[in-house]
């Protein structure tokens, strides 16, 4: 399968909750590669590449934390990237 890169921003309860570490926790056993990271606004500012069915289960891992509330993601699709790892920012 093909890798795609997407550009997402998770908006509700994603902040304080140990959200970036987890995503990277899941990102890094999918094989996913990218990076995390909290911005001013209260929102967390993902990018992750890799085959659309991974990056379907690390937001199927997210959406199961249990003091996470994601209340919508915006969601966008970018020219992937050479890179290994995840990590937060």
């Amino acid at each position: 399968m093909a890798e795609i890169r997407k550009r997402l921003i998770f908006h509700g309860r994603v902040q304080g909750v140990g959200f970036r570490y987890r995503a990277k926790h899941l990102a890094g056993s999918l094989g996913l590669t990218g990076w995390v990271r909290n911005e001013y606004d209260g929102t967390v500012h993902m990018e992750v590449q890799g085959t659309k069915a991974m990056i379907y289960k690390l937001m199927e891992g997210l959406n199961r934390g249990s003091y996470i509330s994601i209340d919508w993601i915006d969601d966008e699709e970018i020219p992937a990237e050479k890179e290994s790892g995840f990590c937060v920012r």
